[in-house]
């Protein structure tokens, strides 16, 4: 006789799990929504005027404060990016990958 292990139990949605998953949907959501904001802030509000998509020679023409913040949108949308990514390594792909049995 073969011993076959029970399966383990179904988890059980309490509240605590609930408002756990809420919380983490919504730092995802919170993410997501700093990185399409300083992209669009980057690639569609700060820029000189009748220019679209990269900047290439019109940044020689590109007043100073407008480079500037410009520059700190570009830092938010990768502190956000980064941010994302290192969430999701930690909770998402990390224990996934933890729970794969070796080859």
């Amino acid at each position: 006789m073969t011993d076959v292990p029970d399966s383990p139990p179904a988890p059980r949605w309490t509240l605590g799990r609930i408002l756990l998953r809420v919380v983490h949907w919504a730092i995802i959501a919170n993410f997501v929504f700093q990185v399409g904001y300083a992209g669009y802030m980057v690639f569609a509000v700060v820029k000189p005027e009748h220019t679209e998509g990269p900047l290439f020679a019109a940044a020689l023409t590109m007043p100073f404060e407008l480079m500037v913040t410009r520059r700190l949108y570009a830092s938010e949308f990768w502190v956000a990016f980064s941010g994302l990514a290192i969430y999701l390594a930690l909770t998402e792909i990390g224990p996934r990958m933890w729970r794969l049995p070796q080859r």
